[in-house]
């Protein structure tokens, strides 16, 4: 009874759950990047790809977007227990904490406000009108090629999202309070600018993109570059 009756069990349940949907979310997110994207631009998924986007890839939105949704309630949930039992924003756990969540709140923007409405109203409506002997929405390779951006720039978040949460409670040496301002202006700053990338960054800097190796290493770097300044500004 502990598992419903107390703080603890309830913590519990909301990560189980967060890991859960994370997990769905995530996986859903590398099938689409690692997999499903580059069959569509091979000879074999060129032809394909019209019938896996009216058939296959409507379903794969679905436990793509309510992951997200599932994950992205459950961990603010989790961060408002935590602040309510007492820990301080100032605490090192809840900055490295938040530097995960922050970049998790923009990936679950990018899926439903950016990706989920570019295949919806563009690629999946596309594929149907094409495939009834109709004609393309006007528009759709510019918002697949939006929709593209930021999946692959939830996909480099991913990286550094995942070191920062699993940080949180075995890295206690990083953050210790006394320099959070500049920390979060500065990694705020280096944050922001990744997602500004995706709509509307230059061309050099969305090149990395194009490619899963090249955006592995964008969140690789970036992954280094958020661990510095928490190590430099601790």
């Amino acid at each position: 009874m502990d598992l419903i009756t107390t703080h603890a069990g309830f913590e519990f349940l909301l990560r189980w759950l967060h890991f859960l949907s994370g997990i769905t979310w995530i996986g859903v997110l590398y099938y689409f990047n690692f997999i499903q994207t580059p069959f569509f631009g091979s000879e074999l998924g060129g032809p394909a790809k019209g019938a896996m986007t009216r058939g296959l890839v409507p379903n794969a939105l679905w436990w793509f977007r309510w992951g997200a949704m599932l994950t992205f309630l459950t961990g603010w949930l989790i961060v408002f227990m935590k602040l309510g039992s007492g820990i301080s924003l100032a605490d090192g756990y809840m900055t490295r904490v938040l530097t995960g969540g922050v970049m998790g709140t923009l990936m679950w923007f990018n899926v439903w406000f950016v990706i989920w409405p570019a295949q919806r109203d563009y690629a999946i409506k596309s594929a149907e009108q094409v495939a009834a002997g109709g004609e393309p929405v006007p528009g759709t390779p510019d918002k697949a090629a939006l929709a593209g951006r930021a999946s692959r720039t939830n996909t480099l978040f991913s990286i550094p999202m995942l070191f920062f949460m699993g940080s949180a409670s075995h890295m206690s040496w990083l953050h210790n309070g006394s320099n959070d301002l500049v920390y979060w202006l500065a990694a705020g700053a280096v944050i922001l600018f990744v997602e500004y990338n995706a709509f509307n960054g230059p061309a050099a800097t969305q090149k990395p993109l194009g490619s899963v190796s090249g955006t592995i290493h964008f969140g690789l770097g970036l992954t280094v570059v958020l661990y510095v300044l928490g190590a430099v500004l601790n």
